[in-house]
């Protein structure tokens, strides 16, 4: 009986590092706009006088990433788990990335939430300093991402 191999642990397949390396960035990537995001949104708001100024756009780019993103993880977390071939996942991430289909309804969707704020968005906003101007619009990316999700199940985008 084959033993099971563990992604990243001692004696893997360094193909399969190589191939997850784009998620891992894209999950980095968006730890620093987290990071970045709360304290300059927590610092402009305060040196504008305004709870959530309109120039601040740090949040935009955080729950736009986070759309574009999760849709994409339920994809890999089979691969991560039963070491299958990573390939198909690098090939639908990159092309994700560049389908014009794919971003436009990410883009739409976000927008939507973010605009339409559904329950418990405008809640979120009242969370103190940078975190009330990051976190509604970070729900907003996981509403979008989830309906993104659906339409990349049925073949929509």
């Amino acid at each position: 009986m084959m033993a099971r191999r563990i992604f990243l642990a001692p004696g893997a397949d360094p193909h399969d590092v190589m191939v997850i390396l784009p998620l891992i960035v894209a999950l980095v990537v968006l730890a620093v706009l987290v990071t970045i995001g709360v304290w300059s949104s927590s610092r402009t708001a305060s040196f504008a006088g305004k709870k959530d100024p309109q120039f601040v756009v740090i949040d935009e780019v955080a729950g736009q990433h986070l759309t574009l993103l999760l849709p994409l993880i339920p994809i890999a977390l089979p691969r991560l788990t039963d070491h299958y071939d990573f390939s198909l996942y690098a090939i639908f991430f990159a092309l994700s990335l560049v389908n014009w289909k794919y971003l436009l309804a990410g883009f739409l969707l976000f927008r939507l939430f973010d605009i339409w704020k559904p329950y418990p968005l405008r809640r979120l906003e009242n969370l103190p300093g940078g975190w009330g101007i990051m976190a509604d619009d970070w729900m907003a990316g996981v509403y979008a991402a989830i309906l993104l999700r659906v339409a990349l199940h049925f073949g929509w985008v």
